[in-house]
């Protein structure tokens, strides 16, 4: 079985607007100490990660109390490009598992959120740092965490073919926080086939 590592490297990781990047310090050396040890500092929304009701939701869950099963299992990748709204999450919902990725250069409309609010699906992932609209990416946000389908943010799916795999895309254990970084992998068990979605710019 292939693994695909879909995950952005975190220091060097897009970062959306406004979040600080991370940063590293290496506070002990080899040469100085006998061994070598690093502090990190990174907003839990850099990179490839994941954002809990609690982002958006004021009681919302936080990461610590999210169902682990969500981000392990059966996944399906489409291909899409521009606004993605309500009949572009229908084609894509036909064939689609729980866990629903979109690669390309997309984002996903207040229509298509209120359409996969309504379906099977729990986990929802753009290669994007949000989810939502360029234009007001809290609406969408808010659609999709109310009905606790989970963002995930960040990925990188160019080298990836449209089609189903198994994806593990894992939270740290961050107690009451809104997002944590993830690693995000596909496994491919030679059945990725093509799977578009027509979406496109009003």
């Amino acid at each position: 079985m292939k693994v695909i590592d879909i995950t952005q490297e975190l220091f060097s990781c897009n970062v959306y607007p406004g979040d600080i990047s991370p940063t590293f310090e290496r506070v002990k050396t080899i040469e100085r100490d006998k061994y070598n040890l690093t502090n990190i500092m990174f907003c839990v929304h850099n990179g490839t990660h994941i954002d809990a009701p609690k982002h958006f939701i004021a009681d919302g869950k936080a990461i610590h109390e999210l169902d682990l099963s969500v981000f392990y299992g059966k996944c399906t990748v489409v291909e899409c490009a521009g606004v993605v709204g309500e009949s572009e999450i229908a084609v894509a919902l036909k064939n689609s598992h729980e866990r629903l990725l979109l690669k390309g250069d997309c984002e996903l409309s207040d229509s298509g959120a209120h359409a996969l609010a309504k379906s099977h699906v729990r986990l929802i992932g753009v290669e994007s740092q949000s989810v939502g609209n360029s234009d007001n990416p809290i609406s969408v946000h808010v659609i999709l965490l109310e009905k606790d389908i989970i963002p995930l943010e960040g990925l990188r799916l160019s080298d990836v073919d449209a089609g189903e795999y198994l994806l593990s895309a894992f939270p740290i254990n961050l107690e009451g926080s809104d997002g944590s970084p993830v690693r995000a992998v596909l496994l491919d068990a030679g059945t990725a086939g093509k799977n578009v979605c027509d979406a496109t710019h009003p």
